[in-house]
């Protein structure tokens, strides 16, 4: 828990209530033990995708499509979402879910290893959701660069890993020192590259919104 929890528990009441089909997909996901975005950071999620009204949508990190179903809802018009995920076993689910919402002409999944499968797509981008393995993110970054559109927006989940980014290398359990590590670099990446103005958020399991400029 990054932030107080009695205040979080305060502002999640003010929420309204997701679509039937978004809260169906939440239960599966706890029972199933799916990891899926956490409540306060699909409020930022929506509320970005609302100010930017972005028209093509890429996603890193389908899992089962519960984000992707969420921020489909959030977009009108012509909006599309491609998303991509490497794990075959999700990838039915995730096609089952964008059936039962209806969204089968809105959203594309294309199945492989993220960093492969962006090297064959041509972009821009006007909104890049990165919701993956998180020691992948420093790995698909010049690639999540080179497809988003100037002016366009990144958003990155569960960058502060539960409060553990900020503990020392030797603080942490040994299997998880290298994503450690990488997520540490991929912060100061996004922090200090020329051309991106980026925000780390202690928002759920923290959040960076990044702008190119």
């Amino acid at each position: 828990m990054i932030v107080d929890e009695r205040m979080l528990d305060y502002i999640l009441s003010l929420d309204r209530d997701e679509s039937p089909l978004v809260r169906t997909i939440e239960q599966e996901a706890v029972r199933d033990y799916v990891p899926i975005i956490r409540k306060e950071s699909r409020n930022l999620l929506k509320v970005l995708l609302k100010i930017k009204k972005p028209g093509a949508v890429l996603e890193v990190g389908t899992a089962i499509g519960f984000s992707a179903v969420l921020m489909a809802e959030c977009l009108t018009g012509d909006s599309h979402i491609t998303t991509i995920e490497k794990y075959e076993k999700r990838i039915p689910i995730a096609r089952r879910n964008f059936q039962r919402a209806g969204m089968e002409e809105k959203i594309t999944l294309l199945e492989g290893d993220a960093a492969e499968v962006m090297k064959g797509l041509d972009g821009p981008y006007d909104f890049i959701f990165m919701d993956a393995a998180k020691g992948q993110y420093i790995r698909f970054l010049p690639e999540v660069l080179r497809l988003l559109a100037p002016g366009g927006l990144l958003v990155s989940d569960n960058v502060l890993q539960d409060g553990d980014v900020v503990e020392s290398r030797y603080a942490v359990v040994r299997r998880n020192r290298t994503i450690h590590s990488r997520m540490r670099e991929y912060l100061w990446t996004l922090k200090h590259m020329d051309g991106l103005e980026t925000m780390v958020l202690p928002i759920g399991d923290g959040m960076t919104v990044s702008v190119k400029e």
